[in-house]
């Protein structure tokens, strides 16, 4: 028999279980969100073994991003310490893409496809006013492969903000001063700013910096409406122009969407990948492309890093071509060294890189 634990690991203290059959999951996959609910936290390594046991269970998998597949990983630990036959599988779940080793994880194409709505509301309204501004803020915590995927799909956008790359507001070659030279030679501008970029520029009177979540995560400022405010301040009190703020915040409606064709095939050959190598007796392992080919991996290998996106990469290049907009590099390349964002031989090949084919 097949069952879910709904609401997350806390699914493992609740003697509520739904049994799984063609019929129940039969159309899950045009639905957007999870039938299996979700929530924070609500780990304890000891107590959901003790209910694995208890059960009877023989085979467990668990969905979900770097912090539930940490939690897998202790699963398997404790499972082994106990000498239990239980094969205990890890699936990645996180639109945000920051999984380690995998080239992508699910849900990550659907977001990105569902972001240029958001793009193209923001370039409408913006074409339609003088000196229009538009905010567009998308998820990614700690690593940005929504909004630059999203940019260069859209073509839309004027610059794109990441948490891999500081930037800076005024001065020369900051933010305000390329938003001036981009209205004046448009007349508007898009910008695209990842949830966790900026932070530390972000006035923390609003909660501590450092206040973490059920989960452990870090509470983020919200970065896309301090930067709309801040926008609006320069210029209108600083520079005493008038520009027309639009800010979208499309958080939700990007992850509660169903999942598009590609999305759906990409979890199919996830879920066969998993129950083979758990009917195949392996356990402790995550599943997920590896240079195009589906590989088994040690849970633990797929934690021990973040996915983030690489300044030296040709993508991040790319889009600098595309957007036109400053590296924020040239003028505050002691500043990112005082912070460690970059180190300098990621400035200086930043530096000395050229397109040289597309």
């Amino acid at each position: 028999d097949w069952c879910d634990l709904q609401g997350g690991y806390r699914g493992f203290y609740s003697k509520n279980t739904v049994k799984l059959t063609p019929k129940v999951v039969n159309d899950i996959h045009k639905r957007g969100g999870t039938s299996l609910l979700t929530s924070r936290g609500g780990h304890d390594t000891i107590k959901i073994v003790d209910s694995i046991q208890d059960r009877g269970i023989n085979q467990v998998y668990i969905i979900g991003g770097d912090g539930t597949q940490k939690g897998a990983a202790l699963i398997h630990e404790e499972v082994e310490k106990r000498g239990m036959k239980v094969a205990v599988a890890g699936i990645p779940k996180t639109i945000d893409n920051d999984i380690a080793v995998i080239d992508k994880s699910f849900g990550f194409d659907t977001a990105v496809e569902e972001a240029q709505r958001a793009i193209n509301a923001a370039h409408v309204e913006v074409e339609c006013v003088e000196n229009g501004v538009g905010v567009v803020k998308l998820m990614g915590r700690y690593s940005g492969f929504i909004a630059m995927h999203a940019t260069l799909a859209s073509r839309d956008v004027d610059c794109c903000l990441i948490p891999e790359s500081p930037f800076y507001l005024e001065g020369q070659g900051g933010l305000f001063q390329f938003i001036e030279s981009r209205m004046k030679e448009n007349g508007h501008v898009v910008i695209v700013i990842a949830e966790g970029a900026g932070q530390e520029f972000v006035a923390q009177s609003i909660h501590d910096v450092n206040q973490k979540d059920a989960s452990g995560n870090r509470l983020l400022l919200d970065v896309g409406l301090w930067l709309s405010h801040k926008i609006k301040d320069h210029f209108t009190q600083v520079r005493e122009m008038d520009v027309n703020m639009k800010y979208i915040d499309p958080t939700y409606m990007i992850r509660a969407i169903p999942s598009n064709a590609s999305d759906n095939i990409y979890c199919t050959l996830l879920a066969q990948s998993a129950v083979h190598g758990a009917m195949a007796g392996y356990t402790g392992f995550t599943v997920g492309p590896v240079n195009g080919k589906h590989a088994y991996i040690p849970i633990a290998r797929v934690t021990e890093t973040q996915n983030t996106v690489r300044l030296t990469d040709r993508m991040w290049a790319r889009l600098l071509s595309s957007t036109n907009q400053p590296s924020f590099l040239n003028s505050c390349d002691d500043i990112l060294l005082q912070q460690e964002r970059v180190d300098r031989d990621t400035v200086d090949m930043i530096h000395k890189m050229k397109i040289t084919s597309t």
